[in-house]
């Protein structure tokens, strides 16, 4: 459905795809009026990339929803990780500054591999990226170790698709704690299995690059986020082997674990909603400080084609920056932005009148 126009800048590197309000009322030279299209149906911008738009037509099924069963591997390793991050924290003043600086470091790129990698590139197709950049963005995401990039996608384009049912991965409706982390700890739900193993991931298992990760991703992960970033500070400037591995490695692990879990249960529960009242997610400003840019939640869920992933480009939104640097060096490029009509649009249409559309 002809719901949006589409025009291309220009054809260099540093394209933007400009995406226009839909047109209303008639149409000119005699033509027959065009039909009205739900907002979910909006998706012509990105013809081959439909299995992140929501679908509100899916409801939960009626009934008791199924016992709970608990994953104690995980529940025990997750604990375990946070007292030795709680116990980290007490080491970082004992810390070289080279150690407190080089966690900084690995924390902000192994954000970036979620946010700019599994994120906005891998599972929503915002933007498209060169050989070079999508090497460093699946480095930065084994890095992040939050699962390999392709399951990853395949969960977050069931949360988009059947945001806040039983079928969203980390449905916000089930409370803080089950969005935040407690999904990770108990079997998935049924339909979370059935509708995400429906989606269309051929984008994906097309791409080698990303086959590549999942096929060698655990012996990855234990290098790129464990062995590593407890190896370089003992062993490039002497730091303690106790404070590589407990700052270093655990707690700047489960530091960037809950900036991007924070997503998707603060994000979901707390602030406005100046773009879409009739869905959950929310603009947070505290979320996006942590998690490099994405707590303009509202904003994504209207527009997950966006690859700024917010209207304000830069503000307070470090991966859309560290993007449009990739675009300009010609690493990035087809970056899809909603235009500012279509958003005033939508604020009107939708919006719950905390942001104004004029």
């Amino acid at each position: 459905m002809p719901a949006h126009m589409l025009q291309e800048i220009s054809p260099s590197y540093t394209t933007t795809t400009t995406i226009t309000a839909p047109p209303s009322g008639s149409l000119q030279n005699g033509r027959e009026k065009q039909k009205t299209v739900p907002l979910y149906l909006e998706e012509d911008i990105r013809p081959e990339m439909k299995e992140d738009i929501h679908d509100p037509s899916y409801q939960d099924e009626e009934g008791p929803p199924p016992k709970l069963e608990y994953v104690w591997r995980n529940i025990i390793l997750m604990a375990l990780l946070h007292l030795g991050a709680l116990y980290g924290i007490t080491l970082v003043p004992s810390c070289k500054i080279y150690t407190c600086l080089f966690g900084i470091m690995y924390y902000v790129i192994s954000a970036l591999g979620i946010t700019a990698g599994a994120h906005r590139l891998w599972s929503h197709r915002t933007y498209k990226a060169r050989l070079p950049l999508r090497v460093f963005l699946i480095i930065a995401n084994t890095m992040a170790f939050q699962n390999d990039v392709y399951e990853w996608a395949r969960d977050h384009r069931a949360h988009h698709k059947f945001s806040e049912t039983h079928a969203d991965p980390h449905n916000s409706r089930r409370g803080f704690f089950f969005s935040h982390v407690g999904w990770l700890l108990v079997r998935k739900h049924p339909a979370v299995k059935e509708k995400g193993g429906k989606l269309d991931m051929s984008d994906l298992k097309a791409e080698k690059l990303v086959m590549f990760q999942r096929r060698y991703y655990k012996s990855g992960l234990l290098l790129m986020c464990f062995i590593l970033p407890t190896l370089v500070p003992w062993y490039c400037w002497g730091e303690t082997f106790l404070n590589s591995l407990f700052v270093s490695t655990f707690l700047r692990y489960t530091l960037v674990l809950n900036a991007t879990w924070l997503v998707n249960s603060a994000a979901h529960l707390y602030g406005y909603r100046p773009y879409d009242k009739n869905i959950e997610s929310r603009e947070n400003i505290l979320v996006s400080l942590g998690a490099v840019g994405e707590g303009f939640h509202n904003y994504h869920h209207a527009f997950p084609y966006d690859y700024s992933a917010s209207e304000y480009r830069w503000h307070i939104n470090f991966t859309t920056f560290f993007i449009d640097c990739m675009a300009a060096l010609g690493l990035a490029y087809d970056r899809k932005r909603v235009s500012k009509a279509a958003v005033l649009a939508r604020i009107k249409r939708t919006g719950d009148g905390s942001r104004k559309s004029s």
